[in-house]
């Protein structure tokens, strides 16, 4: 992966670093995605320099190389007279005034993905939840990690034009709704908004690809306009798969009574009298895929 075109990604790392301070009262924190086994220092929390921006980590090499070669958390209370480290990122580090250093691998699927830092300038012992703190943020950032490699792959296989006068198979359509369902389940749980806004736009193009698919490829005048909320979107993508309401609660995390709240709602705003007609209208709106 290219660092320069990564802005999801480096919004998910600036959050990631930021929480990796919080969670560990370390002064200083940094970290950077791998890639070819190098680990590069995009993002920056609570320096003073500018001295680790841009740092290249080599596997193997300093602290961060260490923890990414033997894929697990390691740390050093004297930075400076570490006989266990190379010391060849030294004039950055201590540029910093940096003592004490601990370096994770954030790790996806078996494979070191980034790297994340906590420093600090006085040399004082960590605290025994160090570790349980450290994990819980680099596994939620590993999490993140997964939901834009899965967008990403989406977005590589999407076709980028609908070819018109065409009527899409059965079979493709119906993976290309189970896709928009799966994807508005994963935007419900992502609360960092460059993903979510590289959520939507997938969404949006999966809804207009299927809109060129069959006959329904203008949008209904008595639809056009309407606006359903987010989880209204989320009932009627599952709706459209032939869920029940109690199996649509147990996939949304909702009560069966909050399901037929929502999709009442949706059948109102859309001027329908049933759920497949509902289905049916936001398609022609081009609200669904």
């Amino acid at each position: 992966m290219k660092q320069d075109t990564m802005t999801a990604e480096q919004s998910s790392l600036d959050a990631a670093v930021q929480s990796f301070a919080r969670a560990t009262g370390f002064d200083v924190a940094f970290g950077g995605f791998e890639n070819r086994g190098v680990a590069t220092v995009t993002s920056l929390f609570g320096n003073h320099t500018q001295s680790l921006s841009g740092l290249e980590v080599a596997v193997g090499l300093g602290l961060g190389g260490r923890a990414m070669r033997e894929s697990r958390p390691r740390l050093t209370s004297d930075y400076a007279r570490s006989s266990k480290i190379t010391h060849d990122y030294d004039t950055q580090v201590l540029t910093e005034g940096i003592r004490m250093l601990f370096a994770v691998p954030v790790i996806v699927d078996g494979c070191v993905r980034a790297v994340l830092y906590g420093g600090s300038r006085t040399p004082s012992a960590p605290g025994n939840a160090l570790v349980n703190s450290a994990s819980a943020v680099t596994g939620l950032f590993a999490r993140d990690i997964r939901v834009h490699d899965e967008v990403n792959r989406r977005l590589a296989a999407m076709p980028t034009r609908v070819v018109e006068h065409r009527e899409m198979p059965a079979t493709t359509l119906e993976e290309l709704r189970e896709s928009y369902a799966e994807l508005r389940g994963i935007s419900a749980e992502v609360s960092d908004p460059a993903l979510r806004a590289k959520l939507a736009a997938l969404e949006h193009r999966l809804a207009r690809i299927s809109s060129g698919s069959g006959s329904q490829t203008t949008v209904d005048a008595e639809t056009e306009g309407v606006q359903l909320s987010p989880r209204e979107l989320d009932v009627l993508a599952h709706v459209a798969l032939g869920g029940s309401n109690v199996e649509i609660g147990q996939t949304l995390g909702l009560t069966e009574a909050t399901i037929k709240s929502y999709l009442k709602t949706a059948t109102t705003k859309l001027g329908c009298s049933s759920r497949h007609a509902a289905v049916t209208a936001a398609r022609k709106a081009g609200l669904l895929p």
